[in-house]
């Protein structure tokens, strides 16, 4: 079936329109990457009807193919194709972004006053939230993308890739193994592909956009070598993360794990507690970005800092979805690159599974009963269904009144 925006299966509508459909969602669509793209379907497919199920699923698909965060690689693309072009794609991810920006960014400005017994307490239960949210994480996804033997063996070689040379060299060799052995033992493991997508993108404008995303990758950390210029590096960091993004936004974690807190960027009681914010609020879980380029021990920081995480780390999935639209027919269909995403995506969990141990883990659960609070929350989850910000919401609370117990015993 062909999708094009000329024709029934899609309709042209205004920047403006775009903007609001994607304002109401950034401030409502709780729940994940999974639960955003129900939201999307809600709201723009059965509701809104911009454009069909058949056209909605090819969209959806080419957002797990490429790194970057699904949702809002989604939510860019429909923009592009509602608003007619890269405006409408840059409204809708603004929209879509700048609600849970905003409040992890007043957190983070807040941050640095919010100390004392109670303060540690709330953070120490922003911590345990993060042990259940990555676990759930990780049981997701290892139903999903790790099905069988030959999957389940990338995700441990990953584990023993990542453990080994610690950092993003690490995590790198990881993806590039996975996808390299997917193309050995998963190249039987496809269905059959159908649908086609078209968008009223040259393949020239997809062409220069991949160019600029290669260029990013090499560019800067060429200039901060010779400069030492920490905006750049800022950027570079955030930017390689967003890059290396397969699987969804929790593979976040240890990617900017090893970017920030490893150099001593951010501490790591810092880094998860905004991990574990990040889980209360709506929109995209890559506005963690935001919160940790505002909490930057170097400059820049603050405003600037926070606006160059959030633009770098979003930017390399915009880039490769644009790039690679004219050309996704052509891509998907090929076996060879079928094989290797699922080697990638394998790998994904694997990676994922050893940031669960360190820092999630060791750094959280520090008695009896910081297990048993973590286990409730993975319980509630997995077994009750809960939402997240309601996790966020118990754990913060007892942790908080932890807290205040424990000064006050020593009053």
């Amino acid at each position: 079936m062909s999708v094009d925006v000329e024709s029934s299966e899609t309709t042209k509508g205004s920047v403006s329109e775009v903007f609001a459909a994607f304002l109401k969602l950034g401030l409502t669509s709780f729940g994940g990457p999974i639960a955003h793209l129900g939201y999307f379907r809600d709201e723009l497919v059965v509701r809104r009807r911009w454009l069909t199920e058949s056209a909605y699923a090819d969209l959806v698909a080419l957002s797990q193919f490429l790194p970057g965060p699904a949702s809002s690689k989604v939510g860019f693309t429909l923009g592009v194709m509602r608003g007619n072009g890269l405006l409408g794609g840059f409204a809708a991810w603004l929209a879509f972004t700048m609600p849970s920006a905003l409040v992890l960014f007043a957190f983070a400005l807040g941050a640095s006053a919010f100390t004392g017994p109670v303060a540690d307490g709330f953070i120490h239960g922003l911590k345990l939230v993060a042990v259940a949210v990555v676990a759930q994480a990780i049981w997701g996804m290892a139903k999903n993308l790790t099905p069988d033997r030959q999957r389940i063996g990338i995700a441990l070689a990953a584990v023993a890739i990542v453990v080994a040379p610690s950092g993003m060299l690490g995590q790198i060799g990881a993806i590039l193994v996975g996808a390299i052995a997917g193309l050995w033992l998963c190249a039987s493991n496809g269905g059959p592909v159908t649908g086609h997508l078209e968008f009223p993108i040259t393949k020239r404008a997809g062409a220069t956009a991949l160019i600029v995303f290669a260029s990013l990758l090499i560019i800067p950390p060429v200039l901060v070598s010779v400069t030492g210029n920490q905006a750049i590096a800022l950027f570079d960091a955030f930017y390689r993360s967003g890059a290396l993004v397969f699987g969804g936004g929790h593979v976040l974690l240890p990617l900017l794990q090893a970017q920030v807190v490893a150099p001593g960027w951010v501490s790591n009681e810092t880094f998860l507690a905004g991990y574990g914010l990040t889980q209360a609020v709506p929109g995209p879980l890559f506005t963690f970005a935001a919160y940790l380029g505002a909490v930057m021990e170097p400059s820049p920081s603050g405003i600037m800092g926070a606006s160059i995480a959030l633009i770098a780390v979003f930017l390399p999935g915009g880039l490769l979805a644009y790039g690679v639209l004219p050309f996704w027919d052509m891509v998907r269909a090929r076996p060879t690159a079928q094989a290797a995403m699922r080697g990638a995506n394998a790998a994904v969990v694997g990676i994922l599974g050893a940031a669960f141990y360190n820092p999630v883990w060791t750094s959280a659960v520090l008695a009896p009963v910081d297990f048993a609070l973590a286990l409730t929350g993975f319980l509630l989850l997995t077994v009750w269904k809960l939402p997240p910000w309601t996790v966020v919401v118990l754990l913060a609370a007892i942790g908080t009144v932890s807290g205040l117990a424990t000064h006050l015993a020593w009053i």
